[in-house]
């Protein structure tokens, strides 16, 4: 044992200096800013063959109804409002940055990020969907060496949880499966303490994502090229799945406000703030831009028009949705007629700003003005009802200028203006066909800002001032 001291000591000093070349390879969050690029779902990469961009608007359409009606159940079924407190670390000068970019390539209406979880890292495309609590994968675990990809996750990346270091479930038999995950659907069944926590997500639509809780590490990226592990995230293992949602991804991002949703998680150490720029949704798969978490280094670049303008993030008050205070819509400059219930989430309406919503939609009493007035401003081109395409008003693009049609504002009741590009109303749904693009909800019910209606801006959600920032850019 004396003569193996000095082997010892070089062995100590060894493993210090590669611990310390090890973590100089991975920043703090006070060294640089870390993003994700986002995707289009469209433009995954489980592609079959290209769907016409009919068939894209109508799958679109499907899953919005779908969604429409999640919305209205998670408001039925939300407790009073409330509000978490939010921890931010000063780190101004720091964010995280994950490429994100359309899927039109694909046939989805979503938006991709890749995500990189457990140690050594797998690397997943997750849908960004700011209206969902829960980060989950497809997964494998308590396989051990002959762990596969069978039954449903067959052909499609699987998280393999024995394979990671970092892997950690949450046993069914803690407060944090029985009382504090009873909101991302736990379920009661513990037949042992150690038992994971377990989950049964199921959409209206008949889909559901089955699984585990689990604690993971994420590996992020940073600015400065180099990389950030955030340690014990809380995702869903999800073993089994079926249905129709989230069929063209790796899993889902939860960027939903709530207390273990990625996005509270990973913003809490970057100013408590998160944004991205959803480029064209027409876009191929070569374009992309990021989600950032963080402070938005890119404010001052060429890409963008005019100021950033901000409004007030209600959150909580639609929970886990991001509401904004709208009071009006304006076409032309003129006030359209909407009764001011529409707006009110008290009283049955309420606005959201959602990710995972592709066209935008208006509780009743504002859809009808709405598309009244965009209507005489088409009216002149031949009206077209393509077959199947659930959306009230398209027509011949034939001749069409985007002068003739007047702009669309939407106003908040701080005294912002949100001007969406006319090109997020007035869509294209096939070659020479244009529709109005809005969907109608029944009254009482929730109107929704959608992604497309989203694409060319620079949103911001600040969690910490609960204010939500937005202005034009090109997002290249």
């Amino acid at each position: 044992m004396v003569n193996g001291r000095p082997c010892a000591i070089l062995l100590i000093i060894f493993l210090v200096l590669i611990i310390q070349c090890s973590t100089s390879a991975f920043a703090t969050s006070h060294s640089s800013s870390m993003r994700m690029e986002l995707i289009h779902r469209h433009a995954h990469h489980l592609s079959t063959r290209p769907k016409t961009q009919l068939e894209l608007i109508k799958d679109l359409l499907h899953s919005d109804i779908i969604r429409q009606k999640m919305i209205a159940y998670k408001r039925r079924i939300s407790l009073s409002p409330r509000r978490d407190a939010l921890e931010t670390t000063n780190t101004s000068s720091t964010a995280i940055e994950m490429p994100l970019s359309a899927g039109r390539d694909y046939g989805t209406g979503m938006y991709f990020v890749e995500f990189k979880v457990g140690t050594p890292a797998q690397k997943f495309t997750l849908v960004v969907d700011t209206g969902s609590e829960l980060t989950w994968v497809n997964c494998r675990y308590n396989c051990g060496a002959n762990c596969t990809t069978k039954g449903r996750l067959d052909k499609r990346r699987v998280f393999k949880g024995d394979f990671s270091s970092s892997f950690k479930t949450v046993p069914c038999f803690s407060q944090t499966c029985k009382i504090e995950f009873m909101n991302l659907f736990s379920l009661t069944r513990c037949p042992m303490p150690s038992t994971p926590c377990a989950y049964d997500f199921r959409y209206v639509d008949g889909s559901e994502a089955m699984g585990i809780f689990a604690k993971e590490t994420v590996t992020l990226g940073l600015t400065n090229g180099r990389k950030l592990r955030l340690k014990d995230v809380v995702i869903g293992c999800s073993d089994s799945f079926q249905g129709q949602s989230f069929v063209k991804a790796d899993g889902v991002m939860g960027l939903a406000y709530g207390k273990y949703t990625f996005a509270k998680r990973a913003s809490e150490f970057f100013d408590g703030k998160f944004s991205y720029c959803l480029v064209d949704h027409l876009s191929h798969k070569n374009v992309s831009n990021y989600i950032i978490f963080g402070s938005n280094n890119n404010e001052s670049s060429s890409s963008l028009s005019g100021k950033k303008r901000h409004t007030k993030l209600e959150l909580g008050l639609l929970s886990p949705f991001y509401a904004v205070n709208v009071i009006g819509i304006s076409i032309g400059g003129v006030m359209l007629k909407i009764p001011i219930q529409v707006w009110d989430a008290n009283s049955g309406g309420g606005t959201i700003v959602d990710s995972g919503s592709t066209l935008t939609s208006l509780a009743e009493p504002a859809y009808k003005p709405v598309m009244a007035a965009l209507q005489m401003s088409v009216s002149k081109f031949q009206r077209l009802m393509p077959k199947g395409l659930p959306i009230d008003y398209c027509f011949s693009s034939t001749g069409y200028d985007e002068k003739l049609v007047p702009s669309l504002v939407i106003h908040f009741a701080d005294g912002a203006r949100f001007e969406p590009h006319k090109k997020s109303y007035i869509i294209d749904v096939a070659d020479g066909v244009k529709c109005l693009g809005f969907v109608s909800v029944a009254w009482p019910g929730i109107s929704t800002i959608g992604n497309i209606m989203q694409q060319n801006y620079l949103w911001e959600f600040d969690l910490a001032q609960s204010k939500l920032g937005f202005v034009a850019s090109s997002c290249t």
